[in-house]
């Protein structure tokens, strides 16, 4: 029986493992314990180096952690997990571990020096005589070599947050572009060193290109989407209701799901998951906040996405391809890529169209990350005062005023201010008009789909709120309203789809004027319940 299984038959509360990054505080037995080792078993057989990305605060540092228990056979702290009785603790290897998660650094002798801190501290961890060496290659292609010759045994490669220092100055292209250059001057060693390794594994948030940073090695498989590794990190389902299940109680568990449920890394068949620092801090907090979110989203983002004129009903149903999703460095970071490595999307669908062609559609993981991002959008589509106008649209959602809701509406795209559109590129896009409607309602947590497919089309938005449900159709005209927009919601029988749930039904024609800059038309139908 594994530890997660033994929590099945208890109902004993253990501490939070909030913000435990060492492995054996974990395998302590006074906290909660996710058993992932059966995952890290099957890499340590499979290979010998490999690449992980996962977005902040995912595990990755107590992944780290474990395998690096792990070979030095600390067989005490795996009695009970999978991998205890699979593996041959007579053998150990001497690891080298390297961290960029603490601190920021802000110019290449900051991380010079941080990086020959880490060598020397490792050096001193494994009892290795000094280096002669007068650069970072020779002292790191020494300590790996002298760590073999000392020990016996290849040497272990844990390099945790890869890519942290370049990230944190990814706004200032030429330091990211000097902190790239230093990381390379690091990584390149492993491409020779492997006959002195036994395995290796870097872990960052970003896939930076081969060429760019890693010199050569070839050799790093990018597990990533992989499929037998989409939960390494994270909790699932099964895992919240088994080594969880004493702190679930009072809770709502279908809100949990929605909430905080729907990270995947592979196809539909790979289990959805959760972010651990959201659940932690969920069942310590006792209320449903964004605390991923709120715990570091960069500014540097929205002002991307903002520069970019990003059309923000699309980033639901986002479409590339896998090489793109992969492509990430400090001359080309495209947005589908920053937006999936970073943790906004996760994939939705995975198609094989063609042989050797893989198509990702990519969407919010859940309603705290489509919510808290379009919230943050907001203010960079022209929108002042979004959280009082937020609160405006949910009174009257709750209250199912339409009449108030087209004056509430048209007083939000009064407000946009003049100069805004004047300097602000978005504005060149006819789909402004959608983003912004679209992120007011998305930024409340409504139970939006957009593009709801039907079998005679699909409708522009819909909301499922309070018991009623609203259709929307938008149509940009010069002027002049034309009516095409509720027109259209009733010649295609959108409300068909709804009429079975007994719900109150509203189709609504939405015009914009494009020379008027503001909403001239809006009309409102409800449809009848069956008799």
């Amino acid at each position: 029986m594994t530890k997660a299984e033994g929590d099945l038959t208890g109902a004993a509360k253990k501490k939070l493992p909030i913000g435990i990054q060492t492995f054996a505080d974990m395998a302590s037995g006074e906290y909660y314990y996710v058993d992932k080792t059966a995952h890290i078993h099957q890499l340590v057989e499979e290979g010998r180096y490999f690449f992980l990305s996962r977005p902040r605060r995912f595990g990755k540092s107590l992944l780290i952690d474990t395998i690096k228990s792990l070979f030095e056979g600390r067989e005490e702290l795996f009695r009970g997990l999978y991998v205890h009785d699979r593996w041959d603790w007579e053998q150990t290897h001497p690891v080298i571990r390297l961290s960029f998660a603490d601190g920021v650094v802000t110019c290449r002798e900051e991380l010079d020096a941080r990086i020959r801190y880490q060598l020397r501290r490792s050096r001193d961890n494994l009892r290795l005589p000094g280096s002669d060496a007068e650069d970072i290659p020779g002292e790191f292609a020494d300590l790996i070599a002298a760590a073999h010759e000392h020990h016996g045994a290849r040497a272990v490669v844990l390099i945790d947050e890869y890519d942290k220092p370049i990230l944190d100055n990814i706004t200032a292209p030429d330091r990211a572009r000097e902190l790239r250059e230093g990381l390379k001057n690091l990584y390149s060693v492993l491409k020779d060193a492997d006959p002195h390794l036994r395995f290796c594994l870097l872990t960052g948030v970003s896939k930076f290109s081969k060429v760019s940073l890693f010199s050569g090695l070839n050799n790093l498989n990018d597990i990533t989407l992989d499929a037998p590794y989409a939960t390494i990190c994270g909790y699932t389902d099964r895992d919240i209701d088994t080594v969880f299940a004493p702190e679930l109680p009072g809770l709502d568990r279908e809100q949990v799901r929605y909430w905080y449920n729907g990270y995947r890394w592979g196809d539909e068949c790979c289990d959805s998951i959760y972010n651990p620092f959201d659940i932690l801090l969920l069942l310590q907090k006792r209320r449903f906040a964004p605390y991923w979110f709120e715990s570091a989203t960069p500014t540097f983002l929205v002002d991307l996405l903002a520069e970019r004129g990003i059309f923000t009903p699309r980033l639901e149903q986002m479409q590339t391809e896998a090489e793109l999703l992969s492509r990430f460095d400090v001359e080309q970071i495209a947005t589908e890529a920053l937006l999936f490595q970073t943790g906004y999307l996760t994939v939705h669908h995975v198609e094989e169209p063609m042989t050797g062609y893989w198509l990702y559609t990519l969407g919010y993981p859940n309603v705290e990350v489509e919510s808290s991002l379009n919230q943050a959008l907001l203010p960079a589509l022209g929108v002042d005062e979004a959280p009082r106008q937020r609160l405006a649209l949910f009174r009257i959602l709750q209250a199912a005023d339409l009449e108030a809701l087209a004056d509430h509406l048209k007083g939000l795209y009064a407000s946009l201010p003049h100069d805004w559109y004047r300097n602000n590129p978005i504005a060149r896009y006819e789909g402004h008009y959608a983003s912004v409607f679209y992120s007011h309602f998305a930024a409340l947590g409504l139970d939006i789909t957009v593009e709801d497919s039907s079998n005679t089309g699909k409708v522009d938005m819909s909301v499922d709120f309070n018991g009623t449900i609203y259709l929307f159709e938008f149509k940009v005209v010069e002027q002049i309203p034309t009516g095409k927009a509720l027109q259209q919601l009733k010649d295609k029988g959108y409300a068909a789809k709804y009429q079975g749930e007994g719900k109150p039904i509203y189709l609504i024609g939405v015009e914009f004027s494009r020379e008027e800059r503001q909403i001239v038309g809006f009309e409102v139908e409800e449809i009848a319940k069956p008799a």
